[in-house]
């Protein structure tokens, strides 16, 4: 069983770190391209469309695919691939946290904008998600290599 759950860790951390990895390189540049009107709407239409149940689903399994193969006890587990799985855990978690404490409430506030100029909604939002953006990529990321590197060892 935690064979099946490191593999579903694995499986869930790199579709979600694919996700990002998009997101960073290719849809948000293009975005960038966009009138401060075309992308303050558009990125209003992803917000709405994005957080639906497939990107929940592999949202939520992002930690705790790690957590319960750390839960569940394990003969002959190293401590290497034990530490590889928690830290792998750790950067999920802290991907979570930038999303939820960042990047969330930046979606918040876009949504919330209606009838404001969009070229101020846009300095806003745009610079300061794409940060946030850029940590919460890495952290997943991190996690998805700390994962195989565990399934490795």
């Amino acid at each position: 069983m935690p064979t099946t759950f490191l593999a579903l860790a694995i499986g869930f951390t790199g579709l979600y770190a694919g996700f990002m990895l998009i997101f960073l390189t290719g849809i948000m540049p293009a975005l960038a391209r966009l009138t401060d009107g075309e992308f303050v709407t558009v990125m209003r239409r992803i917000n709405e469309y994005v957080p639906k149940a497939v990107f929940m689903v592999v949202f939520i399994g992002l930690v705790v695919f790690p957590a319960l193969a750390l839960a569940v006890p394990v003969e002959g587990r190293s401590d290497t691939q034990f530490w590889l799985v928690l830290a792998g855990l750790v950067c999920a978690v802290l991907n979570h946290l930038v999303t939820m404490g960042g990047n969330v409430p930046l979606n918040n506030a876009l949504a919330a904008s209606e009838g404001q100029p969009a070229s101020a909604v846009r300095a806003a939002f745009e610079a300061r998600w794409n940060r946030l953006h850029l940590v919460r990529t890495v952290l997943v990321t991190a996690a998805f290599g700390l994962l195989i590197a565990a399934a490795l060892t």
